[in-house]
C-alpha cells in the first residue's frame, strides 16, 4: 500500500476514534465542583454561606487539532422561601450549556430549569432533592460535511450533494430530565462534608439526524453521577477541599478526584489563594490556581493528558476556566447559614 494511503487511513482512524470519545459521553468538566447544577440538580439552592450564586464555565480541549472542542456554560441559583418552612428551604436555579465540536461544526445548547427542596434534619444535617427539565438542540453545517458518494476516485467533489438525502435535517430537538439526592453533615464549625448521587437523562430521549434510523437505538443513555465532597478549617490560615466525582454512561466511565486549598492572605478571608491537584487515572493530570476576593472567585485549570490521546493531539491538553459570585439579598437566619460551612 502506498505511504501516502495509509497515511490517508491513519488519519481516517484517527478522526474515528476522537468522535467517539466526544459522542461517548455527556459535556463535563474537570472542575465538576464549580458546575453544580450540572453535576446534580439537588445542588440547587445548596449555597452553604450566600443567598444565590451565578456562575460561568468555559473549556476547551485538544487545542492542536484543526477543530478544538470547545464547552461553555452559564449558571444561577437561589434560596427561597427560607423564612416560610421551618428548617428548610426551596432552591431554584437555571443553566446554559453549549458545545462545539468537530470539523462539522456539531452545536449543542442545553437550556434548563431546577428545583430543589432543603431540609434540616436536626442542627447538624441537610437532606436535599432536586429535578430540573430542559430542552436539547443540535445543529450541524452540513456544508462542511462530506461524504462516500462525493468521492470521484481523486478528490471529494463538495458541489455533489448525494449523502445530504439521508439526512433528516441539519437540526434536532429534545426534552431532557435529570434528578438527584444530596446528603450533607456539619458536626463542627470546621468541618462540613457532602455527598450526592443524580440520574441525567431519565426520559431517555431519542437523538438522530438520519432519516432512517431503524435497526439502531438513537436513545441517549441514562447517565449516572456521583460525587462527594468536603471542607475541612486546618487553622486560620488554610482550608482543605478534598472531592472526588464518578459518572458512567453506557460503556463510559469517568473518575476524577484530588484535594485544592484555600490559604486567607488577608484578615477575615477576604483574599485568599486557592491551589490544587486532581487526577483523572490513566487520562489526565489536573493542576489548578485560583483565587478569591470577597464575593468573587475564579480558577484556572489545566487537564494535562497521560494518556494514549497525546500522541493524536500534540501533548495538548485541556484549559477549563471557571468564574463564580456568590451574594446576600437579606439577613434572615444569617447566623445558622454561615455555620454551615467553614469560613475564615
Amino acid at each position: 500500500m502506498p505511504v501516502k494511503h495509509k497515511l490517508i487511513i491513519t488519519a481516517i482512524l484517527s478522526v474515528m476514534m476522537l468522535v467517539d470519545v466526544a459522542y461517548s459521553q455527556d459535556l463535563h468538566f474537570s472542575q465538576f465542583f464549580n458546575s453544580p447544577l450540572s453535576t446534580n440538580p439537588a445542588n440547587t439552592g445548596f449555597i452553604p454561606s450566600s443567598d444565590f450564586r451565578i456562575g460561568a464555565n468555559v473549556r476547551s480541549q485538544w487545542t492542536s487539532i484543526p477543530v478544538p472542542y470547545k464547552t461553555n456554560s452559564i449558571w444561577g441559583d437561589a434560596q427561597v422561601w427560607r423564612d416560610r418552612i421551618p428548617g428548610g428551604w426551596l432552591g431554584l436555579g437555571g443553566l446554559i450549556l453549549q458545545d462545539v465540536a468537530g470539523s462539522g461544526n456539531l452545536r449543542s445548547t442545553k437550556v434548563y430549569s431546577s428545583i430543589a427542596y432543603h431540609q434540616m434534619l436536626g442542627n447538624t444535617g441537610l437532606l436535599s432533592a432536586g429535578f430540573n427539565l430542559g430542552y436539547a438542540s443540535k445543529q450541524i453545517d452540513l456544508t462542511k460535511l462530506t461524504f462516500n458518494s462525493q468521492w470521484n476516485g481523486q478528490f471529494f467533489d463538495g458541489s455533489r450533494s448525494d449523502g445530504i438525502q439521508y439526512l433528516s435535517s441539519s437540526s434536532i430537538g429534545y426534552f431532557d430530565m435529570q434528578a438527584g439526592l444530596n446528603y450533607a453533615m456539619f458536626p463542627t464549625d470546621n468541618i462540613y462534608v457532602h455527598g450526592g448521587f443524580s440520574l441525567h437523562h431519565l426520559n431517555k430521549p431519542t437523538e438522530s439526524f438520519f432519516l432512517d434510523s431503524s435497526g439502531h437505538d438513537n436513545q441517549i443513555k441514562p447517565r449516572s453521577i456521583f460525587f462527594a465532597d468536603a471542607m475541612i478549617k486546618i487553622n486560620d490560615r488554610i482550608i482543605l477541599s478534598p472531592s472526588i466525582y464518578y459518572t458512567s454512561q453506557a460503556k463510559s466511565a469517568e473518575f476524577v478526584g484530588g484535594i485544592h486549598l484555600n490559604y486567607n492572605i488577608k484578615e477575615k478571608g477576604e483574599h485568599q489563594l486557592i491551589a490544587g491537584v486532581y487526577f483523572r487515572p490513566n487520562e489526565a493530570f489536573i493542576p489548578m490556581v485560583g483565587y478569591q476576593w470577597r464575593s468573587f472567585k475564579f480558577m484556572f485549570s489545566y487537564d494535562v493528558t497521560s494518556s494514549p490521546l497525546k500522541y493524536f493531539n500534540g501533548s495538548q491538553g485541556a484549559t477549563e476556566l471557571s468564574l463564580q459570585y456568590d451574594g446576600m439579598y437579606s439577613n434572615y437566619n444569617g447566623d445558622r447559614r454561615q455555620s454551615f460551612c467553614p469560613s475564615f
